[in-house]
């Protein structure tokens, strides 16, 4: 298979760790839309305690800001998933000229149908940010319940008014945020100590 080649629009950066200040581009892709810088930091602010020696997936890695970012600040190893064989090809570039960069492994392919394929209880923490129109929500929810640890994280980046966003009863919210365009949620699952 061919990889097209992208043109970059823009840049985002890894905000803090081992990486910090690293540039990531931004093609023109329909439905790409990176966690605003503002966003991520306070994520990464929230995750900070969470994250050394965390087992990520990265469900709609795109430029690779959540995962890389998850990595930089102390992930044991991430599990970056992307369709797009264009941003697949930046991503496995960005990954070969960071030290460190094989502790993630880089998935082509449809995020729903990679999850299904994960061991059960793999992950520690999960980011789904997906393209907001593709409306993957319903079909999301099971796979992570499998793929997700009992007391795993859970973050979903949604468009503001999207109800069916929001995760089974079993994740309860533990912080949120939001912009004109986005809202951030982060979810425990219910239970956890």
């Amino acid at each position: 298979m061919k990889t097209r080649q992208l043109a970059p629009s823009g840049q985002v950066r890894i905000i803090g760790g081992k990486w910090r200040n690293t540039r990531l581009s931004v093609p023109s892709v329909d439905g790409l839309r990176p966690s605003s810088d503002r966003m991520r930091e306070t994520l990464f602010n929230w995750l900070q305690p969470v994250l050394p020696g965390a087992v990520v997936v990265d469900a709609f890695a795109g430029t690779g800001a959540l995962g890389l970012e998850a990595l930089s600040r102390g992930a044991a190893s991430v599990v970056m998933i992307e369709r797009d064989s264009g941003l697949h090809a930046n991503l496995k570039a960005v990954l070969g000229k960071l030290q460190g960069g094989e502790a993630a492994k880089l998935l082509l392919g449809d995020a729903l149908q990679c999850l299904t394929r994960q061991s059960p209880a793999a992950f520690d923490l999960a980011f789904i940010d997906p393209p907001f129109a593709a409306g993957l929500w319903s079909q999301l929810w099971p796979l992570l319940d499998v793929c997700l640890k009992p007391d795993a994280w859970l973050y979903v980046e949604s468009p503001p008014d999207a109800a069916d966003a929001v995760p089974p009863s079993h994740w309860q919210l533990h912080r949120e945020m939001s912009t004109k365009d986005a809202c951030g949620r982060l979810y425990r699952r219910t239970g956890a100590s």
